[in-house]
């Protein structure tokens, strides 16, 4: 049986503005590709409202993959623009490989922002293997 999986997330645009700030955006850049750099590149600085997005787009496709005590492989999850100027989830190394375990075909982010944050939801297509997330019943 076909079914899906949702994931969410939010981050605060005062998180990605500390982030900016501090160690000329080193940890940001351990969290997103230089594609994705790019794409948060304005004329006037960092687009804090694009980068809150894609974080919180990351953790909402992390979410999907339900694997407790795992990190989130940050660059292994991109969110990029699609031709329409929508977001679009590109899978790599780990990432790709949970989802494969997982059982998913396809993963569709949406992605609003409004001071004070962005909030993303994730949504997987295909047929989700059994959710290993879950503690076993006695």
């Amino acid at each position: 049986m076909e079914c899906g999986r949702v994931g969410i997330d939010l981050v605060p645009f005062g998180r990605v503005r500390e982030m900016t700030g501090r160690d000329n955006g080193a940890a940001l850049a351990r969290m997103l590709s230089e594609e994705e750099r790019e794409l948060s590149r304005t004329a006037g600085g960092p687009d804090i409202a694009g980068i809150a997005g894609r974080l919180a787009a990351k953790e909402a496709v992390f979410k999907l993959f339900r694997v407790p005590g795992q990190t989130l492989p940050w660059l292994g999850i991109e969110i990029l623009k699609g031709d329409g100027g929508w977001p679009v989830v590109r899978l790599s190394g780990r990432a790709a490989e949970l989802a494969r375990n997982a059982g998913f075909e396809h993963i569709d982010v949406s992605i609003a922002h409004d001071d004070p944050c962005a909030v993303a939801v994730a949504y997987c297509a295909g047929t989700p293997k059994a959710d290993t997330g879950r503690p076993a019943s006695a």
